[in-house]
């Protein structure tokens, strides 16, 4: 781990700042992912902001009828939180299914969005990466693919987006509010926050550079039936191959968002107007112009019939 300055914040206003005046800097709060990075010198910022005092730990009702989640909420208290359980299942599910329980007890809502990938070459630094060392090309592109993406990959990268949150936010329309180093605030959706590679896949975000997320927002809860199905090489401590967040309505209708399978949380509106039909004819909206590799096709299979199980459990929960 290379040589780096430290100052705690203590207002968004000077985290901000800090940030822009100090290029290459990170903010930090539960580090659960950063410091691994450090480690390993993929990622090697000058100067650390910890973030922890700025008392982003809180879920509140909006006014609207939504919720307001505070960006360093931990994974553990948001699971369990009584409002997120009793509306918006699929978000505890998701949590649940993630990491370990020592690793929910530190990692935040706002870094458990911002994880990077856990391709293997990714961490190899002896290895060319793209999202790593941008033009240095891809080494899962023919090589070991079995975890890659599927759709919505590029000739720059194949690489998945590992966070469980992000599925379920992503099909509970979440929005990502920001502040940037100007001062000025925005909210993004969630379907705008997380890039596809392209030919820069080491712009993962909509972020912008020194810009200080503050809270994760959900609309009003949306009735029916929540699932989270994930599908992996062991039942603990491991990321998706796929997953599924749905919300299944008594009609048979609903949403449905993939994990596992792309370089961001992966939505299709228009495939939702097949779930009445089934998991196979969804799916194949839902991943059509897929191009998997020899070695992941199987997970197209794989989601048809991961969404097939999430489709029987909500029916057997209506009946």
């Amino acid at each position: 781990m290379r040589a780096f300055t430290y100052e705690r914040a203590t207002s968004p206003a000077q985290a901000v700042s800090a940030a822009a005046r100090t290029p290459g800097a990170r903010f930090i709060a539960g580090g659960t992912n950063l410091l691994d990075l450090m480690k390993l010198e993929i990622e090697t910022p000058g100067h650390l902001i910890d973030v922890n005092g700025l008392g982003f730990d809180k879920v509140e009702s909006t006014q609207n009828g939504g919720l307001r989640i505070g960006a360093l909420v931990r994974n553990t208290d948001l699971a369990a939180n009584e409002r997120v359980r009793r509306d918006y299942g699929v978000l505890s599910r998701a949590l649940l299914a993630g990491a370990s329980a020592q690793l929910r007890n530190k990692a935040t809502t706002a870094g458990n969005l911002l994880q990077r990938t856990r391709c293997p070459y990714f961490y190899d630094t002896n290895q060319p990466c793209n999202k790593r060392q941008p033009d240095s090309g891809c080494s899962a592109i023919g090589g070991f693919s079995r975890q890659h993406a599927v759709i919505g990959a590029s000739e720059a990268c194949i690489a998945t987006q590992p966070s469980d949150m992000a599925v379920a936010m992503r099909v509970l329309d979440a929005g990502v509010e920001t502040v940037r180093t100007d001062g000025s605030r925005r909210t993004i959706p969630i379907a705008d926050f997380h890039r596809l590679p392209g030919a820069t896949p080491q712009v993962e975000t909509a972020l912008e550079p020194g810009e200080l997320i503050t809270a994760v927002t959900l609309p009003a809860p949306v009735g029916g039936k929540h699932v989270y199905h994930k599908v992996r090489d062991r039942a603990s401590y491991a990321f998706a191959l796929v997953s599924v967040a749905a919300i299944v309505q008594r009609d048979g209708s609903g949403r449905v968002a993939l994990g596992g399978v792309a370089h961001r949380p992966w939505r299709v509106e228009a495939a939702e107007r097949e779930l009445p039909r089934g998991a196979a004819a969804t799916t194949a909206v839902l991943l059509a112009g897929a191009r998997p590799t020899e070695q992941n096709a199987f997970k197209v299979t794989l989601v048809e019939r991961t969404l097939d199980a999430v489709l029987a459990d909500a029916k057997e929960a209506r009946s």
